[in-house]
């Protein structure tokens, strides 16, 4: 079986346990074959965990779960350094639940941001310092960080330079009347305890890495990398394209924005079974890249102009070359 085959076949059967949530299945792999990190928002009980569950389930890999709460430390996520007086050495590290292949970070905003600041660089350089050490992680690593956009009570904005490190954020919505009879129904099979269930195969890690070396060739055309640098131009300096649009923005996207947009799109076309990205292949993916990386001004969020919008916006704007 290719690789590509393999990856549909683990899309496959994270859908068979996520009724109605297609496209968040869709992002989350699309941020695994990208060795992104992703933040999901939506309403409780939407599946969030359950696809992150889904996800460790059907891969060969370990999860870890952290419950972000106001008392959290940061010494309770990356680990700390231990006496041991028995030992010549008399301080052993002992590592946190970041240490593992995908680490849910359950309601990541209920922690303060110095506690939120321990998730950094991990994410960004996929290691963990501690008292003056620094530690590697798994080469499969990946945050997939959960927040609820309506509970504000007891709750912490997370930092900009956090909200950069995540490759996307993904809103997550009600299924429809449909996948919400079919969730009734795979939840009543679930509590049949008395069939026995028989248990797939979990794909093992090097499918993943050999995608991931694929997905290094795909490739992207003077014309399809000029149209996503003027893309994140045009969040930078949208005053060139339009008034409205300058008075909505009052920060762009950094170059983490343009890198991002630039591996989704060539992940996108890998699973398009394409070896180029299309115009296509950037639009169908920059809602999630951008979204968390603009700063609106106080014009827009006093008109109820939210991210998605001048999204689009922009792309009504920047012509395709």
């Amino acid at each position: 079986m290719s690789t590509l085959k393999n990856i549909q076949e683990l899309q496959y059967r994270m859908n068979q346990s996520i009724i109605g949530q297609e496209k968040l299945v869709d992002r989350i792999l699309i941020g695994l074959l990208a060795n992104g990190n992703l933040l999901l928002e939506g309403l409780p009980g939407l599946a969030k965990t359950r696809a992150v569950k889904a996800l460790a389930k059907e891969l060969e890999a370990g999860l870890s779960r952290i419950q972000f709460t106001p008392d959290l430390l940061p010494s309770d996520i990356t680990g700390s350094e231990v006496y041991q007086p028995e030992l010549d050495d008399k301080f052993v590290f002992q590592p946190g639940p970041i240490f593992s292949n995908l680490v849910l970070a359950d309601e990541i905003n209920r922690a303060p941001a110095k506690v939120q600041a321990a998730l950094l660089e991990a994410m960004e350089e996929r290691q963990v310092s501690v008292a003056g050490k620094t530690h590697k992680m798994e080469p499969l690593f990946m945050v997939l960080a959960t927040q609820n956009p309506v509970e504000q009570e007891g709750t912490y904005p997370l930092p900009e330079a956090q909200m950069d490190r995540f490759l996307m954020k993904v809103l997550i919505n009600y299924p429809n009347s449909e996948s919400e009879a079919q969730i009734l129904r795979l939840v009543r099979d679930e509590t049949k305890t008395s069939v026995p269930k028989t248990k797939n195969e979990a794909l093992s890690q090097e499918i993943v890495f050999k995608a991931r070396e694929e997905i290094q060739n795909v490739k992207v055309s003077e014309s399809a990398e000029k149209y996503i640098v003027d893309l994140i131009f045009a969040t930078r300096y949208p005053e060139k394209y339009n008034e409205e649009l300058g008075s909505w923005i009052d920060f762009g996207a950094s170059p983490r924005g343009t890198i991002a947009l630039d591996k989704c799109a060539r992940v996108v076309a890998w699973l398009n079974n394409r070896d180029f990205v299309q115009p296509d292949d950037i639009r169908a993916i920059i809602h999630d890249v951008l979204r968390h990386r603009l700063i609106l001004s106080y014009e827009a969020n006093a008109g109820g102009v939210g991210p998605d919008q001048v999204i689009d916006e922009i792309l009504k704007v920047v012509a395709v070359v």
